[in-house]
């Protein structure tokens, strides 16, 4: 295998972990090689439109960033994290130029169908650690196929928080034509808390913790959760629901109408979806797909809680569950160890990666309906 062979396949290379819990221990983290390049992105004033109702919308151009990255690169596996109202990456050296160029793309789209202004960035790993932080990646595989980045060492929060402050930005470049969003939807149903409420929850070490002992607390509140029923997990073991038409087909339209105007791309998603809803009702086969069986996946593939150099989750909780987690959360935070912000909901929602409706490769990010992890984060205390 040549080098830039082994340096493009780095991540598919990693083993991947099932236990999402043995991830709060950075023993399985592995560091990114120098030359590659990290990519973050989020909405400036997400809590604003947050305010206006539009959080779907917000979801839906955050999983575009991670979407046109992945068309990209050929679908060749990538580290990435959905953040709600962003996402990171990290891609291979060769592949800097076109991950540039998509992510310049998605920016000018949600200005363009959705007004909403994206700030973009990339940086070396090299940068990140002469800067004193790391980038270090594992993967966590909920389900046979699908797999989740985890990131820890505070380099791709370091990214961000540059972004953020104006020190990193992407430049503006030539019209780089329109992003590849294939496979970005959003029709599922969204998805009630069958035990009380939706809890969105994000976790942040204090300047100056130790990953261990950051990983302890993450523990605790992974433990603390995992009382809920289903580990907490907002997606029924069966699936989510589906009626017609889809709660988001006008966002869906509006998001991949390219060179049509938008009421025909609604037109023909309308058609498309038709279809879709009948095979779901009577568990019509269509060649290898086996509607019963795509719905019983997506509980099994959805990405409701990650490590983001912190950790975040969206859990259906009950209050004896939340008042569990609540307890370790302002324990570790007394302590000096932890920042952290919850948001209760009524729903969650999910917006999704479906490469091949027949392959098993469909990935699934959930989020609260009402703020999710971008209005926890801005409650983020102490």
């Amino acid at each position: 295998m040549s080098l830039k062979q082994s340096t493009q396949d780095f991540y598919r290379n990693l083993p991947s972990e099932t236990d999402f819990d043995r991830l709060s221990d950075p023993v399985h983290y592995v560091p990114l090689p120098d030359d590659w390049v990290v990519g973050v992105a989020d909405i400036v004033g997400s809590t604003a439109e947050i305010a206006r109702g539009r959080y779907k919308v917000v979801n839906m151009v955050g999983a575009a960033v991670i979407s046109a990255q992945m068309n990209a690169a050929g679908m060749r596996p990538l580290p990435y994290v959905f953040g709600g109202d962003g996402a990171g990456f990290a891609v291979w050296p060769a592949q800097r130029a076109a991950a540039e160029r998509a992510l310049d793309a998605v920016r000018r789209w949600a200005l363009r169908e959705f007004g909403m202004e994206l700030r973009a960035a990339m940086v070396s790993v090299a940068e990140i650690r002469a800067a004193g932080r790391d980038v270090r990646v594992a993967r966590h595989s909920p389900a046979e196929k699908v797999d989740y980045a985890m990131f820890s060492g505070g380099g791709v929060a370091w990214a961000e928080a540059q972004m953020k402050g104006g020190v990193l930005a992407l430049p503006e470049r030539g019209d780089p034509g329109e992003p590849d969003l294939t496979g970005l939807s959003c029709r599922w149903s969204n998805l009630r808390a069958r035990n009380g409420e939706i809890l969105s929850l994000v976790m942040k070490p204090r300047q100056g913790v130790s990953e261990s002992a950051f990983a302890q607390v993450a523990h605790k509140v992974i433990n603390a959760a995992g009382a809920a029923h289903q580990n907490g997990h907002p997606v029924p073991r069966n699936g989510p629901g589906m009626r017609f038409p889809p709660p988001g087909i006008s966002l869906e339209a509006q998001a991949h109408h390219g060179t049509w105007p938008v009421w025909a791309m609604k037109l023909l998603l309308l058609g498309q979806n038709l279809a879709i809803w009948i095979m779901f009702v009577t568990n019509l086969r269509l060649g290898r797909f086996v509607p019963s069986a795509y719905r019983a996946n997506v509980s099994g593939h959805a990405d409701f809680r990650k490590f983001d150099d912190g950790l975040k989750m969206t859990l259906d909780c009950d209050a004896a569950s939340r008042s569990r987690i609540e307890a370790v959360l302002e324990r570790a935070a007394d302590d000096g160890l932890i920042r952290y912000g919850l948001h209760a909901q009524e729903e969650a929602l999910m917006t999704c990666l479906v490469p091949s409706a027949v392959e098993s490769e469909h990935m699934h990010f959930v989020d609260g309906a009402a703020g999710g992890y971008a209005r926890a984060a801005a409650l983020m205390q102490r």
